[in-house]
């Protein structure tokens, strides 16, 4: 037999050498994708409003820089955890990019008068709530992101895209019901994360007590 606390085995050192995992470089190709998301916010915003925001073929710019930037938020997140490469910034850089985009496109939509208000307000109100309730109960546990969260992701990004595009008739028509079925996720997601929410920090002051 090997390994007892007297054989050699158990005497020897284990290496120094040994070689350990190295961090990931900040300048992968996750975040690479993800700066080059926050980057678009801006150019988005200034394509969406040029020639006074109602120009088919600036709409249509800006409709494939608002889409390069979900192509991009479809991939980083996945390309970290695959090659692991997720990193520090990448897990605070990944939220803001995703909602910066969105809310971008959102604000500047009921700017122009294309989306009612109340729309934005809806889904911009969800996300920071969200945003909140996840600092609010991390110390007990981490939210997973649903199925329904990702569908309801999906959604948002299609029907705002629609939204960007100059559309008439049945398309126009179509963005609106997509549109809608985007608020009633937004919502019904929102309110089962609020579910795990108050469950989760019961069960975690439940937990503390009787740790004492």
């Amino acid at each position: 037999m090997t390994g007892g606390p007297g054989s050699p085995a158990a005497a020897r050192p284990a290496r120094s050498g040994a070689v350990q995992p190295a961090e990931p470089s900040l300048w992968n190709i996750a975040n690479l994708l993800t700066m080059l998301r926050l980057a678009l916010v801006p150019v988005f915003v200034v394509l969406l409003f040029a020639d006074g925001g109602h120009d088919p073929k600036w709409r249509s710019v800006a409709w494939a820089a608002f889409a390069i930037a979900m192509i991009t938020d479809v991939f980083d997140g996945e390309i970290a955890r695959r090659k692991g490469l997720v990193t520090d910034f990448g897990k605070i850089a990944d939220p803001i990019a995703d909602k910066a985009i969105m809310g971008a496109a959102l604000i500047g939509l009921s700017v122009l008068g294309d989306l009612p208000w109340w729309v934005t307000v809806v889904i911009l109100a969800r996300e920071l709530g969200i945003t909140l309730m996840r600092f609010w109960v991390i110390r007990y546990s981490v939210i997973p992101a649903s199925r329904g969260g990702k569908i309801k992701t999906l959604t948002q990004g299609i029907a705002v895209g629609m939204y960007v595009l100059p559309l008439t008739g049945l398309l126009a028509t179509a963005r609106a019901v997509l549109m809608a079925v985007a608020v009633l996720l937004t919502v019904g997601t929102g309110a089962d994360y609020v579910r795990q929410a108050v469950r989760l920090r019961r069960e975690g002051l439940a937990r503390k007590r009787e740790n004492g």
